[in-house]
């Protein structure tokens, strides 16, 4: 039995569902909303692309990598998706990315919410050690709202990964410790309170 398996997760705003080959039609909806795939920088798959990428998400889940549809309590619409991956079972540590959202619920504490739930339960429920997040160098905006979460800068992993476009990316490396995690929550939860929204990953 894997460390992480398939769960359902509720929140005030959004329910993060186990993601499923039914969310290839409503995620191709999200994902045209803000058309975020163009950003050279992203890693967020085109509506032609949906399929595949959600097939080997799905396929990831056996090996304990669990990714999520993200769905609004109050219409039913599926609005984006996150994951866990590259889960490090011994020593309970995974990375938590591949999020994206449509551009209509970005700034509206979608994200601040899917990231309590997911952190909740990974520090809470599961005893993670850390959680890890990685993102382009010059995805500023995934940057300033992974800071915003009160992860800290690792460092940066210099000509790590050809991009499909053929440039490199370099990647800045994030953490949250197992330890950091009651203020990290009463971050999160501030912001929501208040109304201060994330930015979108």
């Amino acid at each position: 039995m894997s460390w992480l398996e398939p769960v359902e997760l509720k929140g005030a705003v959004v329910t993060l569902a186990p993601l499923g080959m039914d969310h290839v039609t409503p995620l191709k909806a999200a994902v045209q909303d803000g058309e975020f795939w163009k950003l050279w920088f992203a890693k967020v798959p085109s509506p032609e692309q949906m399929e595949s990428y959600v097939t080997h998400a799905v396929e990831d889940a056996a090996k304990g990598n669990i990714a999520f549809a993200v769905r609004l309590n109050k219409t039913g619409r599926i609005v984006g998706t996150t994951r866990f991956y590259n889960v490090d079972e011994i020593n309970k540590r995974p990375m938590l990315g591949y999020t994206w959202y449509a551009k209509s619920v970005c700034k509206t504490g979608v994200n601040s919410e899917s990231k309590l739930l997911l952190l909740q339960y990974i520090f809470e429920k599961k005893e993670a050690v850390a959680v890890e997040f990685r993102t382009h160098y010059f995805n500023h905006v995934s940057r300033t709202s992974i800071e915003r979460l009160g992860a800290k800068q690792d460092g940066i992993l210099r000509s790590h990964q050809r991009m499909s476009d053929g440039s490199i990316r370099d990647t800045v490396v994030y953490s949250i410790l197992q330890h950091e995690w009651p203020a990290v929550k009463n971050n999160l939860l501030s912001r929501l309170a208040n109304n201060c929204h994330a930015a979108p990953e």
